[in-house]
């Protein structure tokens, strides 16, 4: 594969990207993990479907939009998906939960709909469903590339902010952090990435790239910024893996890396229990 991607410009575009969602999913995926969150990548990712449903329903009806990049309009409803969770979770102050299911429903139903009006199913729709790694253009490695730079520098700018919102929200607001402002900019984020990610990953299952690597490196981890680190790690590993058993076995990307990250977790959960079993084993044999 490595010759193959020197020679294929496709190869390139989709194993950069590849290599880049590795990194910012599993990131933001962290923070969403801890603030038990993980329905709204959910969410978020039925939300970009429908723009995406939308987009190949106004290229095909219109000639002169023949040409518009689904991405964009992915992006478009994602970010806007996220600020709908936002304004319903101040809506139902006491039933903040209800803001996911509520945009998740609406995702899939206009979803439903815009696939209806475009004929169904076709091989462009499929390949942003589960991913494609010869779907992805050079305009939109570049366009990951931006979300990729916005993402991790707004994560270091804002660190400690998001850190403090996660684990204690009541202090960080008592210690003067505009928590309104910060979710926003979180939220947003979130919708960068899944819209991002649907090109490799696939829209249904960009979420568990946030998260898989994450559950993972929680078995092992001591402290937070360890757990980013063994998520990014994992995820890189997932995605790596993922590319290349997609490329030899001509399966969906989305697929292979989701499995492999699978494989990760079920390691992870393994090599958890035989330390702590040989922990234990030890203190015995010190009594």
């Amino acid at each position: 594969m490595i010759q193959a991607i020197f020679q294929y410009e496709f190869l390139q575009n989709a194993f950069l990207t590849g290599l880049l969602i590795g990194v910012i999913a599993p990131l933001i995926g962290a923070f969403i993990v801890v603030r038990r969150l993980s329905l709204i990548a959910d969410a978020l990712s039925h939300v970009t479907l429908s723009g995406i449903a939308v987009s190949l329903f106004l290229s095909k009806t219109f000639t002169g939009l023949a040409g518009l990049n689904p991405l964009f309009i992915g992006m478009a409803f994602s970010i806007a998906g996220s600020l709908f969770i936002e304004r319903l979770r101040d809506l139902y102050k006491h039933y903040q939960e209800l803001a996911i299911p509520i945009i998740l429903s609406g995702g899939i139903g206009i979803g439903a709909i815009f696939i209806s009006l475009a004929d169904g199913f076709n091989t462009d729709l499929f390949s942003y469903l589960f991913g494609s790694v010869s779907a992805v253009s050079r305009a939109d490695l570049y366009v990951i590339i931006l979300v990729s730079i916005i993402v991790i520098g707004l994560i270091i700018i804002l660190y400690k902010e998001l850190f403090l919102l996660s684990f204690d929200e009541e202090y960080a607001k008592a210690s003067g952090i505009s928590a309104k402002m910060i979710h926003f900019i979180f939220m947003v984020m979130v919708a960068l990435v899944i819209a991002a990610s649907m090109r490799v990953v696939g829209i249904l299952l960009v979420s568990s790239l946030m998260t898989l690597p994450v559950a993972a490196s929680i078995r092992i981890s001591r402290g937070f910024k360890q757990t980013i680190g063994f998520s990014v790690l994992f995820g890189e590993l997932s995605v790596i893996i993922g590319l290349i058993s997609a490329y030899y076995l001509d399966l969906a990307p989305g697929g292979t890396i989701v499995v492999s990250a699978i494989i990760i977790l079920l390691l992870s959960i393994v090599y958890k229990r035989i330390s702590t079993n040989i922990g234990v084993k030890r203190n015995e044999v010190r009594v």
